[in-house]
C-alpha cells in the first residue's frame, strides 16, 4: 500500500477529522426560540347609553335596547304570577334593570318587568313565592303557577276551585285562597292541597 492511500484510509476512519456541521450564525444561543408575546385578554368592554324604556311595549323596548347595543335581554311577570311573555307585543314594560344610564357595560343583562297591555303596573313588583324548605310558607294570595314552582318537584299537589266547580287549567290565571298544610307546618313529604280563585275574583 502506498503512503498516500494509507493516509486517505486513516482520515476516513477518524471521526474527529470530519468537518463540523454548520451552526447558525451567532453561536448556540442563536438557535433558541424567541419568547412569544403575552396573550391579550380580548377586546375591551364597551359602554353605551341605555335608554329609559319603562312604559313602552315590550317588543319596542327590546328593539330599542338592542339598537343601543344591549343584546342580552330577558323579561318577567311584574305581578309575580310567573306568566311567560309568549307574545311580546301584548305586554308593556313596568320596570327595567339596570335603570337608564349614560355609561353601562353592553354585556349587562337587561331585565324587563312587564304586565299585559290591559293591566296596570304595580306600585312595587310582587315578590316571587318563598321556596318551600323544611316548613310550609304562606302562599295565600299568590299566583298558583308561581306557588307550584316554589314547591319541591316531587310534591303531591291538589288544586281545586274555591268559587265554583271549574277546572283549573292555566294556573297562572289563579291565586291561592287556602292551603293545607298551614304556614309554618313541617314539610315531610305529605300531600299539599290548595283552593284557588281567578286572579280578579275575591276568595270566599
Amino acid at each position: 500500500m502506498s503512503a498516500a492511500v494509507a493516509a486517505l484510509a486513516l482520515t476516513a476512519c477518524n471521526p474527529q477529522s470530519a468537518p463540523a456541521p454548520d451552526r447558525p450564525a451567532g453561536g448556540p444561543s442563536a438557535a433558541r426560540s424567541t419568547p412569544s408575546a403575552p396573550a391579550t385578554n380580548g377586546p375591551a368592554a364597551k359602554a353605551a347609553a341605555l335608554p329609559n324604556l319603562v312604559g313602552k311595549g315590550l317588543q319596542t323596548a327590546q328593539d330599542e335596547a338592542q339598537a343601543a347595543g344591549f343584546l342580552i335581554l330577558k323579561s318577567h311577570d311584574a305581578l309575580g304570577r310567573d306568566r311567560l311573555q309568549a307574545l311580546d307585543r301584548n305586554w308593556k314594560v313596568c320596570s327595567q334593570t339596570p335603570a337608564a344610564g349614560a355609561s353601562i357595560d353592553t354585556s349587562t343583562t337587561v331585565d324587563f318587568g312587564a304586565v299585559k297591555l290591559e293591566e296596570t303596573c304595580p306600585a312595587a313588583e310582587a315578590p316571587a313565592p318563598k321556596p318551600a324548605g323544611d316548613t310550609m310558607p304562606n302562599f295565600v294570595g299568590q299566583g298558583m303557577k308561581a306557588v307550584r314552582g316554589a314547591l319541591p318537584t316531587n310534591a303531591s299537589v291538589t288544586v281545586k276551585d274555591a268559587v265554583q266547580s271549574r277546572m283549573v287549567l292555566q294556573e297562572s290565571n289563579w291565586k291561592v285562597c287556602t292551603q293545607e298544610p298551614k304556614a309554618g307546618v313541617a314539610l315531610t313529604g305529605q300531600p299539599v292541597a290548595f283552593t284557588v280563585a281567578k286572579t280578579e275574583e275575591t276568595c270566599p
